[in-house]
């Protein structure tokens, strides 16, 4: 073989090397810029979520406290009871971008949110019914039931914060 010919040949090769891992390095770096865009779509999604369920949850409180009274004011129950079923819709609509977005440890989280949430809505319903009705007599028992299952919603909470800092993987 010809030098030329080595030349050239060497040239050839060295040229699909170059090729292959300028190919390599651009489907890493597309692949790295998808997973940071996918990270930063449920981090946005997660953040949503739970401003939503702080603000319900803030709702939530103030009916509970509108409740207290020895004689609640209708009036004012009701109009805590609106807004915290506005924001219960708000709730909704961002687990539903969470479920979307997340992967199915997320999701399962999200329905145990859900389902401490459902838990506690009922007992408070009980309430606000027996308060218009001006049934005292399970208020004690509701009061302290709805104190249990707000902090059982609280631990629901707290996990779905710990399962969405490992998917977006900041957990420690």
């Amino acid at each position: 073989m010809d030098a030329g010919l080595a030349a050239l040949l060497g040239a050839a090769i060295g040229s699909a090397a170059s090729l292959g891992a300028a190919s390599v390095s651009g489907r890493i770096q597309a692949r790295s810029q998808h997973d940071q865009w996918r990270r930063q779509v449920r981090r946005e999604a997660y953040t949503q979520y739970l401003a939503a369920l702080h603000d319900r949850d803030v709702a939530m409180d103030d009916v509970l406290r509108a409740l207290e009274a020895d004689s609640p004011d209708r009036m004012v129950v009701d109009e805590r009871v609106q807004r915290f079923i506005t924001l219960a819709r708000v709730v909704h609509r961002a687990a539903e971008v969470v479920l979307l977005e997340g992967p199915p440890a997320v999701g399962e989280t999200v329905g145990k949110v859900a389902e401490a949430s459902s838990s506690l809505s009922s007992v408070m319903q009980r309430m606000v019914g027996d308060a218009r009705s001006g049934d005292t007599s399970r208020k004690s028992a509701d009061s302290a039931l709805a104190a249990e299952r707000s902090s059982h919603l609280w631990e629901s909470v707290k996990q779905f914060r710990a399962v969405a800092r490992d998917v977006l993987g900041n957990g420690n």
